[in-house]
């Protein structure tokens, strides 16, 4: 069926997709570029609040900033690359947010689904996932969309699947032994910029940080990463909000005590998983600050929301050096805001649930484990000359420093 340009879609929660259940109208906002939820009738009397800023009740909710949508919804939208595949490849009539959450298809971030119709979920499928075999051919297509040269029909599913996934960079779906994995490529960086996230995920495993699985993909030229989709189990999706779109609705700034904190008032008490959670967070904004990924939003975070709307912190992921020197990070880290140091984060280490000793002992843990980053990535088969080139922000003297200190503290105690 060809769509045509509409006023209004409809959201539908697909946790069990063999039953999904329709959760609201979806209406275009002119006035803001952005898209406005209200829940259905049905959906009032058995569902839940998709996130805080949309509560269960009969009311328009409308989007606060320019080019959003409404709380959760937010998050089914596409981000920079896929915007530009759906307008490259689908072309659409009118490229509004609403087409773009349409044309986002059925395999996108997190439980929520878009559909035309409310009687029946009628979303927009591609057909089978590619296979990890064809990720080649994968990365030519990519190659095409960038340098806008026409892409076959017949090749079209390979890559706009991954439309439904945020970020910037090139990337696409895979099915790999029945689970879905992203795939992700290069966007003509010098540096193999796949194969650096893949050794910095399993870098960051060995600071005691969970993170999405990750496999490292020879191609014909450099490498791509295959990360596991931890909004999937089995069969079943998991309902998922971004730190932006947690933060937002609890009318947070965007940093990581903040996220510590929401944490605190509503994750999961069962053994005390939201203390967990918090302690983890914490040596996340470590890690990022040693590891010079100061790429670290809040759309570079998110949160598993449980059957009774609990928050848990989801593995990490989208996790390596920025290679920019910045200095800084992009979310707030202690009293000093956004600065890159070990004492702003040991600042306003009570809010990650931590003692002053204990934050520090994760401090000096996460220190031996990024001085060890080398050896690690040329394990993981990181060229000489890509660590060389990481190797000028990563051991600069203002991060190297900060590593050398913590570790000097930690032999005279």
């Amino acid at each position: 069926m060809r769509y045509l340009p509409a006023e209004r879609l409809y959201l539908w929660l697909l946790t069990d997709p063999a039953r999904p259940r329709a959760v609201g109208e979806l209406r275009l906002i002119r006035s803001n570029r952005g898209v406005s939820l209200r829940y259905l009738p049905q959906w009032l009397q058995h569902g839940f609040s998709l996130s805080e800023d949309l509560p269960l009740i009969e009311q328009e909710f409308l989007p606060t900033q320019k080019s959003t949508a409404a709380g959760a919804v937010d998050d089914a939208r596409p981000d920079r690359w896929g915007e530009r595949v759906v307008g490259f490849i689908d072309k659409p009539s009118r490229l509004s947010l609403l087409e773009y959450l349409y044309f986002a298809g059925d395999d996108r971030f997190g439980a929520l689904g878009v559909s035309t119709s409310a009687e029946q979920y009628l979303p927009r499928r591609f057909g089978p996932l590619p296979s990890l075999e064809e990720s080649d051919r994968i990365d030519e297509l990519v190659r095409k969309v960038r340098e806008n040269e026409p892409v076959p029909p017949e090749l079209r599913r390979l890559i706009s699947a991954g439309a439904a996934m945020g970020g910037a960079r090139p990337k696409a779906l895979l099915d790999i032994n029945g689970e879905q994995w992203m795939i992700k490529f290069r966007d003509g960086e010098p540096a193999d910029t796949p194969l650096i996230e893949h050794a910095t995920m399993t870098l960051a495993r060995k600071a005691e940080i969970r993170t999405a699985s990750t496999t490292a993909i020879r191609l014909t030229q450099g490498h791509a990463v295959a990360i596991k989709r931890f909004d999937r189990d089995a069969t079943a999706r998991r309902h998922c909000l971004s730190a932006a779109v947690a933060l937002r609705a609890a009318g947070e700034p965007f940093g990581y005590p903040e996220l510590a904190q929401l944490l605190r008032r509503n994750g999961v008490a069962q053994g005390d998983r939201y203390v967990a959670d918090m302690r983890e967070l914490f040596r996340r904004m470590v890690f990022n600050i040693l590891m010079d990924n100061t790429d670290d939003h809040e759309k570079n975070h998110a949160l598993i929301v449980t059957g009774e709307q609990r928050y848990q912190l989801s593995p990490a992921y989208d996790v390596l050096p920025s290679g920019r020197a910045l200095g800084f990070q992009q979310m707030r880290v202690g009293e000093q805001e956004a600065d890159s140091t070990l004492d702003n984060a040991l600042s306003m280490s009570a809010l990650f649930c931590l003692k002053k000793d204990d934050a520090a002992r994760e401090v000096r843990m996460i220190a031996r484990v990024v001085s060890g980053w080398r050896e690690h990535f040329h394990k993981c088969g990181v060229t000489a000359g890509d660590i060389e080139r990481y190797a000028q922000q990563i051991d600069r003297p203002f991060l190297k420093d900060q590593r050398q200190s913590t570790r000097a503290k930690s032999q005279h105690q």
